[in-house]
């Protein structure tokens, strides 16, 4: 592909944002692609991330003619159970309880469109250990907001990150943009900033 072909990013979030920046990427636009996130009957985490990945991914290219465009999104599950973004803090409560003591899972999906309309797209996979969570953990934590707008209703580079016992997986994914994952499909399109 061309030299210096922009970079779309299909979100708004700043954690994704910071992770790029890690490996010296910089968006030359930020254009957050609107679809209905709603699972689809019997879909699995798996095919729900990689799914809403590859639709931000083909949304945001229709408006960004002439450039690669990266999107994501991650999924939290314990079973086939999604976690998704919490809209009360009752809800978010719930969902804590259900990951106290326990392992869950965190998938997201990434996915590149190139210019000329190839696409490709993979699912990074984490597994995640929460200690055992009591009702003040809960109360301290759900009081700083930061469940607000995050799958499974918690950051692991936040005040959450003290519930985690253990990680087998990519750490990045878990934040929301796994970094070698992104790499590859950047470089397999032929991607150069």
């Amino acid at each position: 592909m061309t030299v210096g072909s922009p970079l779309v990013l299909a979100s708004a979030s700043p954690r994704r944002l910071e992770l790029l920046k890690q490996i010296g990427l910089v968006p030359d636009a930020i254009r957050p692609a609107n679809i209905d996130e709603s699972p689809l009957t019997n879909e699995t985490p798996r095919r729900l991330a990689l799914r809403l990945a590859r639709e931000k991914a083909s949304t945001a290219a229709a408006a960004s003619p002439g450039a690669y465009v990266l999107a994501a999104d991650t999924v939290v599950a314990v079973g086939r159970r999604l976690m998704g973004k919490a809209e009360t803090a009752e809800e978010a409560r719930q969902w804590l309880n259900l990951m106290s003591g326990r392992n869950h899972r965190v998938l997201t999906g990434v996915a590149v469109v190139a210019p000329d309309g190839r696409a490709a797209s993979r699912v990074a996979e984490a597994r995640v250990a929460f200690k055992r969570l009591s009702a003040s953990d809960l109360d301290a934590y759900l009081a700083t907001d930061e469940w607000r707008g995050k799958a499974g209703a918690y950051g692991v580079q936040g005040a959450a990150g003290s519930f985690v016992t253990g990680i087998v997986g990519s750490y990045t994914a878990i934040v929301g943009l796994p970094l070698y994952e992104t790499r590859c499909l950047l470089d397999g399109l032929g991607y150069r900033p």
